[in-house]
Parts: C-alpha cells; structure tokens; sequence
C-alpha cells in the first residue's frame, strides 16, 4: 500500500507536468490557431535563464531570481508572437506554420548552446528534501509541483471569467474576425497570450530542474508528453489538458510498480495511439469551454 501512495504521489506529480505543458499548447492553440512546435525549447530557455544566468552567474536570491526570469520569459514570449507567430497564423498554408514554429525551436536551441554551453549541469540545493508520513516518503518537488499547479489553475480561471483581459482572451479564442469587430486588438492578444504562456514554460522549466539537469534536451520528452496528454484529454480545452495530464502521470507512474521502467516513456504514446484510433477528440471535447 506504502509504495501504491508513493507512485500515485509521483504520478500526480508528473501528471501535473504535463498538466502545464497540454495548458501552454492549448493557450496558444486557442489564441493564434497554431500548435507550437517549439514550446519544450520555451521550457528549456526558461531552465537556462533562470539557473544558467539568474542563479549561477548573477548570483541573485531564488524568488529574484525567478521573477527575472518570468519577466524575461514573458518579454520574449510577446517578442516572438509579434515577429514569428502572428505572421506564420496569416500563411494560406498549415505546413508553414509548422516548419516554422519546428525552425525556431531549432534556432532556440542552438542560441542556448552558443550562449550557455553544450554541458548539462544542477542546482545541488534547490527544492531538495523529502516529506516523510509514516513508511511513505515523498519527494519535496513533487508536493511543489502540485501546489504550483492549482495555484495556477486558479489564477487562470480568475483570468479568463474575471478579468476584461481574460474575456478578450477569450473571444479572440472563438472568433478572431468577430473579436476586431467588437474593438478587441486580436495581434496584441495575441501577443499577451502568448507571453503568459512563455511565462508558464518558465515556471515548468524551474520546477523540473530538480527531477532532471539543465541541459538542452531537458524538455524533449516532457514536451511530447504534454502534447500526448493535450491529445487525450481534448485538444484546445483546459479541463481536458487537466484531465489527460493527470491521467498520463498517475497511469505512467503506476506501471513503474508492475512493468520495466525502461518502457516507462512509452505509456504517454500507447495512450495517445489508442485515443487517436478510438476517440480523436478526447475524454472532452471543445464545447467542454475555453
């Protein structure tokens, strides 16, 4: 029973994850009608900043150094909507929009290499420790891991039902052309969205350094597991990003128990292959709301 607690805690943990990561595609999705290709290269310039240039060469405390690294993060974000996203959404053709959100991760990355180096390296004191309940014992990062995350469930859904920005998020979500008709500015919308969204790989980024090293492939499978829990849960719906992200961590984390772990990545996919052949629109669907 103590290890079937300990795996679903980790489960959770993780789930959460890719939770934040099916969030960011569905964000962007919503807002500029394109999936982004490179949102774990986001991630990982958010890693880099954050520990690479914040913590390690600037020095500065922990909570400093992570809102520098939001704020730089959301800059960047807002930058890159103006300069690449907005016009790769106007093409007359899918495949643009893909090779070029698919180029710019590759430019991404080899920035981070140029800048930062190609060796991987850690924070040996950040976000370290167990909690111990009984003969269970459960990582420190992963109880972060679930209260960051409702913390940001909750402010996104005071953002999007409270806020005049969150409304203006959400009609350019339904319908861009209606949405300039109603006076909403759907380019710097766009713009705004697309740096919270920047915002969050950042803070996926932070929270992940403890469980990987920072390195230029640290979001390559996390990546792909957000956008195989976006799938299953529901493309382009918040709830449905909830719900396959934690389906796919706590599934993922209980097979550990009884299968090889060496077949462990591969669950996100078994997952996403049958509900691609089963039920392409997921657990919910898009009238399930923004």
């Amino acid at each position: 029973m103590e290890s079937f607690l300990q795996l679903l805690v980790i489960g959770i943990g993780m789930g959460c994850i890719y939770c934040l990561v099916a969030i960011e595609f569905t964000l962007v999705w919503n807002a500029s009608g394109l999936v982004n290709f490179s949102h774990d290269k986001f991630i990982m310039l958010g890693a880099y900043f954050f520990a690479g240039t914040f913590m390690l060469k600037l020095g500065f405390p922990v909570f400093i150094a992570i809102i520098m690294a939001f704020a730089v993060m959301a800059a960047f974000g807002g930058i890159t909507a103006i300069g690449v996203l907005n016009p790769l959404s106007r093409m007359s053709s899918d495949i643009y929009a893909v090779m070029g959100t698919i180029m710019l991760g590759k430019i991404m990355s080899e920035a981070v290499r140029i800048l930062w180096g190609p060796a991987p390296y850690s924070l040996p004191s950040f976000i370290k420790g167990s909690y111990h309940f009984g003969n269970i014992t459960i990582s420190r990062v992963y109880v972060i891991i679930i209260i960051v995350t409702v913390a940001f469930m909750i402010f996104i859904n005071l953002l999007f039902k409270k806020t005049k920005l969150g409304k203006a998020m959400r009609c350019v979500a339904e319908d861009k052309t209606a949405a300039a008709l109603m006076g909403i500015n759907v380019n710097m919308n766009i713009a705004i969205t697309v740096g919270i969204s920047s915002v969050l790989c950042c803070i996926i980024g932070v929270l992940i350094i403890p469980i990987f090293n920072v390195s230029l492939n640290i979001a390559n499978m996390i990546g792909l597991k957000g956008f195989s829990a976006a799938v299953v849960g529901g493309f382009g719906t918040i709830p449905g990003a909830i719900v396959g992200g934690l389906l796919i961590g706590i599934i993922e984390s209980l097979y550990t128990g009884v299968g090889p772990t060496v077949y462990r990545d591969a669950v996100a996919f078994v997952l996403l292959i049958i509900f691609l052949l089963v039920k392409p629109t997921g657990i919910m669907s898009k009238k399930a709301g923004h």
